[in-house]
């Protein structure tokens, strides 16, 4: 509503500026026409007074003064072109110089010429008529009665010379009477070009207020648009958009493949390929920490034309996901407390008691052994499912990464046994800060250290567990990255290593990776699988950003 109260407040104004813009460019047009058509009129007069001599059409009573008015008539052209051009000084004085110079030159002509019978006082009527256009009612009779009577004069002037006779009074005044005539026509024309140029000008500003109310819509849309014309050309694009694909905002024009090479090759895919499978097309956005879905909508009859593209934020879907995940597990971990961790209890202190006895073999001694180290898995399971659903209020803060780095290495190594430089700290950047609760982090890199230690480990011959943070460059957003020498994940399962419950090893809960990338969104960060260069496995934590971090912000 705010926006368009203020369009609705801008649109009077603009459209006044816009009608006096029009009515002025209108004006300036239809003095340079006049202005042509006496600079045309002036040469082809010149030819007649200098080729036809016998008789002589033009200066018949008074060639020296026709000479004289001629010269007058172009010269007063010229210096109009000279002014019309600097637009200097204005429409009503430049549109009363031409009317006084064409009266003063044709009056002066028609007298040179014998009169009114001469047929150039006639001539008067295109200089008053389209000048009639840009001046209202009363100025415009104006010029018609000073025209007439001027006209009426020259015979007056003629009649006393003896150059003509009282009969010719006729013609002048029928002249003058045509002048009020045209001069009342062009009145009326005035007026319906006016409507018409206010009617225009209006629909004009209302098309471009609608134009920006359109753009303003588009931009502050939560959903991320891109329109690309046949050539792959953006032709539109909003905020959003511009965010996940990490372009600047005037990029109207540009190619998408410069702009984000993933969607570009997306694109090209389902233009080539209708069956084209949108949900495998998902790609990393440019701050490395959002995952974007794009859906294509042909603007056309076929896909090789326009392109609008809906750029999805899959965080949003996988956040519904994990609430309702989320929920089931918090009911299914009541049921765990009261139906299963009673139960495993009574079994595995059974199978303690058991194993106490005297009189088992090796071979019982084994079973016995089984059923402790499975009894404690399903507690493990118990315990992890527990965590999830009690999970109490996030206090972020603001942690400096290297020291915090720093402690953690010393404490995870005293606490293993592990020898000197198992574990290393990268901190090139001293200064960086991220905004996270401690403990949630604590547990998440503690568990993704347990990780690289478990199946690292076995793969490289020693343990080697590296401890890293930097900054992102395209996001300017603060990351930590725990990094080993292991095996690595394969492609395939590289999504899946976060749901609840997966496990690439015989004993494993398959929730630690799980339960760390919830404490990740709770913070407001996003924990990241990647292959690392050389062999190993890489899992980054992105934090949120710190500088756009408030502590009101913070879930609950």
């Amino acid at each position: 509503m705010a926006a368009a109260d203020t369009l609705a407040e801008r649109a009077a104004p603009a459209r006044q500026d816009a009608s006096h813009a029009a009515a002025d460019d209108f004006a300036w047009r239809v003095l340079i026409l006049l202005n042509l058509f006496r600079l045309a009129l002036s040469l082809v007069l010149f030819g007649v007074y200098s080729f036809a001599t016998d008789p002589r059409i033009v200066g018949g009573a008074d060639p020296a003064l026709a000479w004289r008015a001629l010269v007058g008539l172009l010269a007063f052209g010229v210096i109009s072109l000279v002014l019309l051009h600097t637009r200097s000084p204005g429409i009503r004085f430049q549109t009363y110089f031409q009317f006084a110079a064409d009266l003063a030159s044709l009056t002066v002509l028609t007298h040179a010429s014998g009169g009114v019978d001469s047929g150039l006082a006639g001539l008067l009527v295109v200089t008053v008529g389209a000048l009639a256009l840009l001046v209202e009612g009363r100025e415009a009779f104006l010029l018609a009665a000073v025209a007439a009577l001027t006209l009426l004069a020259e015979q007056l002037f003629a009649e006393l010379q003896g150059l003509t006779t009282v009969q010719e009074f006729v013609p002048a005044g029928v002249l003058g009477a045509v002048i009020f005539v045209i001069t009342g026509v062009v009145q009326l024309l005035r007026k319906r070009i006016v409507a018409t140029e206010l009617l225009a000008e209006q629909r004009g500003v209302d098309l471009r207020n609608l134009v920006e109310l359109n753009e303003y819509i588009i931009q502050h849309l939560r959903e991320s648009i891109v329109v690309v014309d046949g050539e792959d050309r953006v032709r539109l694009i909003n905020a959003s958009a511009c965010q996940h694909l990490g372009a600047s905002t005037d990029v109207t024009g540009r190619e998408l493949a410069t702009i984000s090479e993933a969607l570009a090759e997306r694109l090209r895919a389902w233009r080539a390929d209708a069956s084209f499978d949108r949900w495998t097309s998902a790609f990393a956005a440019r701050d490395g920490a959002t995952t974007i879905q794009p859906h294509f909508a042909p603007l056309g009859a076929d896909r090789e034309g326009g392109v609008l593209i809906f750029l999805e934020d899959t965080s949003l879907i996988e956040e519904r996901v994990q609430q309702v995940k989320l929920a089931a597990l918090g009911r299914l971990s009541a049921s765990i407390a009261h139906e299963i961790r009673n139960p495993i209890g009574a079994m595995s202190h059974a199978g303690q008691l058991l194993a106490e006895s005297t009189t088992l073999s090796p071979e019982d001694l084994r079973l016995t052994d089984i059923i402790r180290v499975n009894a404690q898995r399903v507690s493990q399971i118990v315990e992890s499912v527990l965590t999830l659903s009690r999970r109490g209020k996030t206090r972020r803060q603001r942690l400096n990464l290297a020291d915090w780095l720093d402690a953690f290495a010393r404490e995870y190594t005293q606490t293993l046994d592990l020898y000197e430089g198992a574990v290393t700290v990268s901190a090139p950047d001293r200064t960086i800060e991220a905004p996270m609760d401690p403990t949630h982090l604590h547990q998440v890199v503690w568990n993704l250290c347990d990780n690289a230690v478990k199946y690292a480990s076995a793969a490289a011959g020693a343990i080697s567990v590296e401890l890293s943070c930097g900054v992102l460059e395209t996001s300017n957003r603060p990351y930590l990255e725990v990094a080993d020498r292991g095996p690595g994940i394969p492609p395939e399962l590289a999504e899946q290593v976060f749901e609840p419950f997966f496990t690439g090893q015989p004993g494993g809960t398959g929730l630690g990776l799980y339960i760390s990338k919830e404490l990740c969104e709770r913070n407001g960060a996003t924990l990241r699988y990647r292959p690392r260069p050389g062999g190993g496995s890489a899992f980054r934590v992105i934090f949120a950003d710190p500088d756009r971090w408030l502590a009101s912000e913070e879930p609950q």
